[in-house]
């Protein structure tokens, strides 16, 4: 196979893998969003789609209608330039149908705004706080708390991201909406999972609220995307969603291993402090 014909096999290869490189973390050569995993990020996508269909076809518009004026009134065909300098309907049109454009575009964005900021009877709450640089995860509804962070690179095993793994990830039920809560106490920090659709500033002395449904069991990574800091880079986020079964498993372990919101020690290490000596 001649060199060419190798290239041209190497990008056409790309090409048709850039799908499949879509997931929940960031891919090598991959163009675009991340896959959607939330019904967020699936309206997020296809706005999305939606107003690059409009940019598009403005600019090919806009550019067949220059290359047009460019051959029909060049000096060459018009040696004579014409002196009128108004065109009522023309004016009116090109007012008109760019604020039609506008309004098309407003509508869809407008229900998506309202649509990402209203939480509709969410079955668990997370209170996330950002710190410099780890993160810390509440939950209230099962009382207990702990803190998320980095895996350093010299103790990844096979197959964790690096700089996007977390000792301790953040578990949610898939297929539910769980409300996200979230605040800082040193400075702004802005907690984001691309696939989530979710980026929302976790700021000092401020509680700013979101929400996700995430579709389908798996994991999912995030990184901090507001300078915080020196080790700014070095906060990610590791969300795992479960089935709701697993999770209420999962949440029932955890109110053993984690400390309570009060900052009393776990469960079991209560019990067994408080257990009789024999």
């Amino acid at each position: 196979m001649k060199r060419s014909d190798l290239t041209w096999a190497m990008a056409i290869a790309i090409l048709f893998m850039v799908p499949a490189a879509f997931a929940a973390e960031p891919q090598p050569w991959a163009i675009g969003f991340q896959k959607g995993a939330s019904p967020t990020m699936e309206r997020i996508q296809s706005l999305t789609s939606f107003i690059n269909v409009v940019i598009v076809s403005i600019t090919a518009l806009v550019s067949a209608l220059l290359g047009y004026a460019c051959w029909r009134f060049s000096a060459k065909r018009n040696p004579k330039p014409a002196n009128w300098s108004h065109n009522t309907p023309l004016e009116v049109a090109w007012t008109a149908i760019p604020a039609i454009i506008l309004l098309l575009i407003a509508i869809p964005s407008f229900r998506l705004l309202y649509f990402m900021d209203r939480v509709n009877d969410a079955e668990l709450t997370v209170k996330i706080v950002g710190h410099q640089w780890y993160w810390s995860y509440e939950y209230p509804d099962h009382d207990f708390k702990f803190d998320s962070m980095i895996v350093t690179e010299d103790a990844l095993k096979p197959g964790q991201p690096r700089l996007l793994t977390a000792d301790n990830e953040l578990v949610v039920p898939a297929g539910v909406p769980v409300r996200l809560q979230m605040t800082a106490d040193d400075v702004i920090h802005s907690w984001a999972v691309p696939a989530f659709g979710v980026k929302t500033d976790a700021v000092p002395g401020r509680l700013n609220e979101s929400w996700v449904q995430v579709n389908e069991p798996g994991v999912y990574y995030g990184q901090c995307s507001q300078l915080c800091g020196i080790n700014h880079g070095f906060m990610p986020i590791q969300v795992r969603a479960l089935p709701k079964d697993e999770f209420a498993a999962w949440a029932a372990a955890a109110k053993r291993k984690f400390a309570h919101l009060d900052g009393t020690p776990p469960t079991a290490t209560v019990a067994l402090v408080q257990e009789p000596r024999p």
